[in-house]
């Protein structure tokens, strides 16, 4: 089932996620459905807080064809470069929005799979960037928080009035009126 994603700057996207206890049928349906969700999107990265489950969930799949779909419960960056690089990083929660962030190149992430089972992942390129942007999103962070405070209001300031746009075309089908 193809879920709704939060957009920026909605509250919700600021909530810190809780460690997932329980793997069980119910987890490896909201990461089925987050698949889903990404894929359609498209997407290569999504956290379980950008469809307003507070759970530390996040999938991940970076490859051309799809078939890398990884999925990181409870993640955790054991260590992390100390030299960085700057990726232009887009958002699911921030449509159309790209910039660069400056972040470690290089990550090892200890975190579990659906089934419960720990597994560890040494990470560079765009999966250390990808795994770094999604775990920011369930401690409540978006990458637009690493702009300047200028750039983050010109780009709340677009999406909000978009949103009233979509609200106000919305409105207008349900009245039945033309437009």
């Amino acid at each position: 089932m193809k879920l709704n994603i939060l957009r920026y700057p909605d509250p919700r996207l600021h909530k810190v996620a809780k460690p997932v206890a329980v793997f069980d049928e119910r987890l490896a349906k909201l990461v089925e459905d987050m698949a889903e969700t990404m894929y359609d999107a498209p997407g290569i990265g999504l956290a379980a807080t950008q469809v307003d489950v507070h759970e530390q969930v996040v999938i991940i799949d970076v490859t051309e064809d799809k078939t890398g779909l990884t999925a990181f419960i409870n993640p955790e960056i054991l260590w992390s470069s100390e030299d960085k690089q700057v990726y232009d990083e887009g958002c699911l929660s921030v449509p159309g929005i790209y910039d660069g962030v400056e972040r470690p190149s290089q990550v090892k992430v200890r975190a579990f799979n659906v089934k419960g089972e720990p597994f560890e992942i040494d990470a560079d390129g765009l999966l250390a960037v990808c795994i770094q942007h999604e775990m920011d999103h369930l401690k409540g962070k978006v990458f637009v928080e690493y702009l300047s405070p200028l750039k983050r209001n010109r780009i709340k300031t677009k999406l909000q009035k978009e949103e009233r746009g979509i609200q106000r075309e919305e409105a207008l089908r349900a009245s039945g009126r033309r437009y």
